[in-house]
C-alpha cells in the first residue's frame, strides 16, 4: 500500500496547484498492477487508475501496462475487475505501440469474447506500422477475425464511428484584444514546465490581464463550450505548448490519454499561419473572422458549413473554412490521425482488392496556370517528385531535416511516444539544448541526461548542452534545395527551405519523413543598388517590413492588422554573393513577418565554401562522439554527393508572387530597428530619435541570438576595442561554442572583459527570455530576434537591430545620432571588413575538433 500512500499524497500536492496528477511512471505502475494482483486496495480505483492515468503509445509505463494486460487477455493471470475482454478493451485505448502486438495475438485467441473486443480495438487503432503485414498475413491464412479488422480499416470506421462537426455550434466568448502571441499563452519563463501540460496552462496570460484561468472557468458556468477570440492570435513560437494551454481550459479530455486535451475553437481577425496549423494538427478548430462585434462573455452561434456567426440574431461575422479539409481534420481528432487513418485505410483497400474509397474531403488544388515557378515552389517541387507546387496546392513533401529545440523537446518527445515510434524515418533529425544550458532547472538536468538518448536511438542527432544556439548548428547540416522543419520558428534555412511548426507536426515529419502542407504564395523582395557605408544585413532586415508599410501591406495597429507576410513564404533576391551566415540573417527574420518560409536566392559559390566546410565539422562531431553516428555519416554522403555536381534551383522568369518589393539600396543611409515592443514597428534612427514617444536613453545591451554570427561579434570588439568601460550593463553571448573559442583566441574576450560585459555559454540567453532576465522597466538594445512585452525582462522596451548599433549604444549610453553612429562605426571597422566578416571554414582551420 505504499505506492497508494504516496500517490494519494502527489494527488493532494497537485490539487493545490489547480492541476491532476502526473501519469504513472513505468515504477508506478508495476506496483499498482501487483496491487491489483494480490487484490488490494479499492479495486475499481486501482483499474481506473491503470486504465485512465497511464500515457499510451511507447512510453516505458505503457510497455508494463500492455505486457500485464496481455497476461490477462491470454488468461495467464486471472485477476478481479478485470476480464480477459476488458483487458483488450483497455488494450485498445493505448494508441499504438506496445498495445498493438497483443491487440493482433488476441485475434487468434480460442476465447470468442476476446477475439470480439480485438478486432474492435485493432479497428479504431491507427498507428499500426509494420504491424499491418501481421495483420495481412493472418487475413492470408484465413483469420476471420483479421480480414473483419482489415474491412474495418478499408472501410474508415475508425473515421465514421467519430460525430461529424456540427451544423451550429453555440459558444460563449473569451476575447482577449489585440494580439495575442504564444509567450502570451506559453511564457517563456515556464517553459520548463511545458510537458506538464496542466501545469503549463495555469501560466496562460498570467502576465497579459487579470485571473484569466478564472474568468474562463466562470464563462463555462453557461453551459456553452468556450472559445478563444482574439484580434491577432498566436504570433511568435512555442506554438504547439500555446495551443496545449488553450486546449486544456477549452477542449475536452482524450480517455486513455492522461493530462492531454483535444478539440476547442480558437477564433481570430487574423491567426499565425504556424499556430492555425498547430490547432489543425491538435484537432482544434481554428477560424478566422471579423471579431470586433464579439466580447467576453457573448453567446453566439456559429454554423460552420454556412460560415456564419450569430449574436442575438444578428450575422456579425462570415467567414470560409480553410482548408477545405478541416470538417474531416476536427472529426478525425487532428490533422496527423486524419493522414494516418487515411493512409491506413488506403493500405487495406488495395490488400482486399477495394477501389478508391470516396468518403474522406480532397483538398482543393488550383488549376495550373501555366507560368513558371518560385523558387520556393520548385524547391517543394522536388520534394514532391514534382517540377514545381502551386499555391494552394496541398503536398506532403520530404522532410529531409528536421529541428527540435530544447524547450519544445520534451514535448517532442512524448509525441512521439505517442505516434508509437522507435525509429525516424525523416534523414535527419537534431536535438539541441540551446534555451535552457546556460541556467539549468533540474527538470532541464535530468533532460540534458536522457533526452539525448532517446533522440539517438531513433536515430536522430542530440547535441551537446553549451554546443549553441540550434539554428547555427542545423543550418551547417542542411542540403542545398531541401526541405525541412522544426519546432523552433526561428528554423528557417538560408539554403533549401523550411516550414517551421509545432512540436506535434514536428514529431510527426520526424517519424514518417513527410509533413503536410498546403503550399502557400509567396512575397518576392528584390535588392537593388549597393550598400551604403555604415549600413548592415540586419538594416535590411528591418527594411523589409519598413517599406512593406510605406507601401500600405503592413500595419502596426492590431485591430484590422494587415501584413502582406503573413502565411505567405518570402523569396529574396539580388544578393547572391552573401555568405550563407549572413543569408541565415535574412532568412532567420521572416518569423517575424509571419511569413510561413523563406527562400534566399544565392550564388553556387558560397553554397560550395559553406558544404565543404560543414563536411569536415559533421566528420569532427563523430570523432568526438556524437549520436547517431549512422545518420552523421548519411549527411556527410549526401553533401559529398552535391559536391560532385553542385548545382543550384532558381525561379523562373515568368514565376508569379502575390506582390513583389524593390529596396534600393542606395537609399537606405542610416540604421533601420524595430522599436519596443514589436518587431513591425521598424523606423529609422532618425524617426526614433525624433520622437519624444520612445525612450532614447538605453540602460541594457544584448549581442547573441540565432540572428547572429563570429562577424558580429568582431564588429563590436572593434567599436569597443580602446573605450574602456561603458556605462550600460553588456551582455555577449556567441551562438556556438566554436565562435567562442575562435573569439578567445582572437583576443576578443579581453576586449569584452575591459568593456565590463558579461558573458555567458553559447545559447539562447536573453532572446528567448527563460534564463537570465534583464533588470525591470529597462530600456534595451538587443541584437535578438523579438521584442514582445516582457519577454526579456519585466516592463522591458526593446529596440532590435545591428550588432554594430549595439555597440555604440553600449558606449554612449543612449542612441546615436545617425552622424554619431556614422563618424564611430565606419571609421572603427573601415578597412578590416574583410577580416571582421570573415565565417569559420572548418575545412580551412588546422588541427581543428571539438
Amino acid at each position: 500500500m505504499a505506492f497508494m500512500d504516496e500517490y494519494k499524497a502527489h494527488v493532494k500536492e497537485r490539487e493545490a496547484l489547480g492541476v491532476p496528477p502526473l501519469p504513472l511512471s513505468a515504477q508506478q505502475t508495476a506496483e499498482l498492477i501487483e496491487m491489483i494482483k494480490a487484490g488490494e486496495g479499492d479495486m475499481a480505483e486501482n483499474i481506473e487508475l491503470l486504465r485512465n492515468r497511464v500515457s499510451p503509445g511507447v512510453d516505458d509505463a505503457a510497455y508494463v501496462k500492455a505486457a500485464f494486460l496481455n497476461d490477462v487477455a491470454q488468461e495467464k493471470v486471472k485477476v478481479d475487475g478485470i476480464s480477459p475482454e476488458e483487458a483488450v478493451e483497455m488494450l485498445g485505448m493505448m494508441l499504438g505501440g506496445y498495445n498493438v502486438r497483443p491487440l493482433i495475438d488476441a485475434l487468434s485467441s480460442s476465447n470468442p469474447a476476446v477475439v470480439e473486443a480485438a478486432v474492435k480495438a485493432l479497428s479504431h487503432t491507427l498507428l499500426v506500422y509494420d504491424a499491418f503485414n501481421d495483420v495481412e498475413e493472418l487475413y492470408k491464412a484465413g483469420n476471420e477475425a483479421a480480414k473483419r479488422v482489415l474491412e474495418s480499416w478499408a472501410n474508415a470506421e475508425w473515421f465514421t464511428s467519430k460525430p461529424e462537426l456540427p451544423e451550429k455550434i453555440t459558444i460563449t466568448v473569451f476575447k482577449v484584444p489585440g494580439e495575442t502571441n504564444t509567450d502570451d499563452l506559453s511564457p517563456a519563463s515556464e517553459a520548463f514546465t511545458r510537458s506538464d501540460i496542466p501545469l503549463h496552462a495555469n501560466s496562460m496570460l498570467q502576465s497579459k490581464m487579470d485571473d484569466p484561468i478564472g474568468t474562463i472557468k466562470k464563462l463555462k458556468e453557461k453551459g456553452h463550450p468556450v472559445a478563444y477570440v482574439g484580434d491577432v492570435v498566436g504570433t511568435g513560437s512555442s506554438r504547439k505548448s500555446g495551443i496545449n494551454s488553450v486546449q486544456w481550459h477549452m477542449g475536452e479530455d482524450i480517455p486513455g490519454v492522461p493530462n492531454k486535451r483535444t478539440g476547442g475553437i480558437v477564433i481570430g481577425g487574423i491567426i499565425a499561419p504556424i499556430f492555425f496549423a498547430t490547432a489543425e494538427d491538435s484537432g482544434a478548430l481554428p477560424l478566422e473572422m471579423d471579431v470586433t462585434k464579439m466580447e467576453t462573455g457573448d453567446v453566439v452561434e456559429i454554423y460552420p458549413y454556412e460560415g456564419k456567426a450569430v449574436k442575438d440574431g444578428e450575422v456579425i461575422a462570415t467567414f470560409k473554412l480553410r482548408p477545405n479539409t478541416i470538417t474531416d481534420e476536427v472529426r478525425a481528432g487532428g490533422r496527423i490521425p486524419l493522414i494516418i487513418g487515411r493512409g491506413l485505410t488506403k493500405k487495406a483497400r488495395e490488400v482486399l482488392g477495394m477501389g478508391e474509397i470516396d468518403l474522406f474531403l480532397k483538398p482543393d488544388q488550383p488549376e495550373d496556370t501555366g507560368k513558371g515557378y518560385t523558387l520556393a515552389q520548385k524547391m517543394v517541387g522536388k520534394a514532391c517528385g514534382l517540377p514545381g507546387v502551386r499555391p494552394g496546392m496541398y503536398v506532403e513533401p520530404t522532410m529531409t531535416t528536421v529541428g527540435s529545440q530544447d524547450t519544445t523537446g520534451p514535448m517532442t518527445r512524448d509525441e512521439i511516444k505517442e505516434l508509437a515510434a522507435l525509429g525516424f524515418n525523416a534523414d535527419f533529425v537534431l536535438q539541441s539544448f540551446c534555451h535552457t544550458a546556460a541556467y539549468p532547472k533540474p527538470s532541464d538536468i535530468k533532460m540534458f541526461h536522457t533526452l539525448p538518448d532517446f533522440i539517438a536511438n531513433r536515430s536522430g542527432v542530440a547535441l551537446r548542452p553549451g554546443d549553441g544556439v540550434i539554428h547555427s548548428w542545423l543550418n551547417r547540416m542542411c542540403l542545398p534545395d531541401t526541405v525541412g522543419t522544426g519546432a523552433d520558428s526561428h528554423t528557417r534555412f538560408p539554403i533549401g527551405i523550411s516550414f517551421p511548426g509545432g512540436s506535434g507536426i514536428v514529431a510527426f515529419a520526424a517519424v514518417t519523413g513527410s509533413m503536410p502542407l498546403t503550399m502557400p504564395e509567396s512575397v518576392l523582395v528584390r535588392f537593388k543598388g549597393e550598400m551604403q557605408p555604415g549600413i548592415t544585413l540586419r538594416d535590411l532586415v528591418n527594411a523589409i517590413p519598413y517599406y512593406a508599410i510605406k507601401a500600405g501591406d503592413l500595419t502596426v495597429e492590431k485591430k484590422g492588422k494587415k501584413n502582406i507576410f503573413a502565411g505567405r513564404i518570402l523569396e529574396i533576391e539580388g544578393l547572391p554573393d552573401l555568405k550563407v551566415e549572413q543569408a541565415f540573417e535574412l532568412s532567420d527574420a521572416s518569423a517575424e513577418r509571419s511569413a510561413a518560409a523563406c527562400t534566399v536566392h544565392l550564388n553556387k559559390e558560397p553554397v560550395i565554401e559553406y558544404i565543404k566546410s560543414n563536411i569536415v565539422l559533421l566528420q569532427k562531431m563523430i570523432d568526438a562522439g556524437y549520436e547517431d553516428h549512422r545518420t552523421l555519416e548519411r549527411r556527410i554522403k549526401r553533401m559529398e554527393e552535391w559536391l560532385e555536381n553542385p548545382e543550384l534551383m532558381e525561379a523562373d522568369k515568368d514565376a508569379e508572387y502575390a506582390a513583389v518589393y524593390e529596396i534600393d539600396l542606395n537609399e537606405i543611409t542610416e540604421p533601420i530597428l524595430a522599436c519596443p515592443n514589436d518587431p513591425d514597428d521598424v523606423a529609422t534612427l532618425t524617426e526614433v530619435l525624433a520622437d519624444p514617444k520612445r525612450p532614447h536613453i538605453i540602460n541594457e545591451v544584448f549581442v547573441g541570438s540565432c540572428m547572429t554570427n563570429i562577424g558580429h561579434y568582431r564588429a563590436l570588439g572593434e567599436v569597443l576595442k580602446g573605450e574602456g568601460q561603458v556605462p550600460t550593463r553588456l551582455w555577449v553571448v556567441p551562438p556556438t561554442r566554436m565562435d567562442e573559442k575562435q573569439l578567445q583566441e582572437e583576443g576578443y574576450y579581453a576586449v569584452y572583459g575591459a568593456a565590463g560585459a558579461r558573458t555567458e555559454i553559447p545559447g539562447c540567453s536573453l532572446c528567448m527570455g527563460n534564463q537570465a532576465r534583464v533588470a525591470d522597466e529597462a530600456v534595451v538594445f538587443s541584437t535578438s530576434t523579438r521584442n514582445f512585452d516582457n519577454r526579456m525582462g519585466k516592463g522591458a522596451q526593446v529596440y532590435l537591430g545591428s550588432a554594430e548599433l549595439a555597440a555604440v549604444c553600449a558606449m554612449l549610453g543612449y542612441l546615436p545620432t545617425k552622424e554619431e553612429y556614422l563618424n564611430i562605426v565606419p571609421k572603427k571597422i573601415g578597412g578590416k571588413e574583410d577580416e571582421i566578416y570573415k565565417y569559420l571554414n572548418f575545412n580551412l582551420i588546422e588541427d581543428f575538433a571539438l
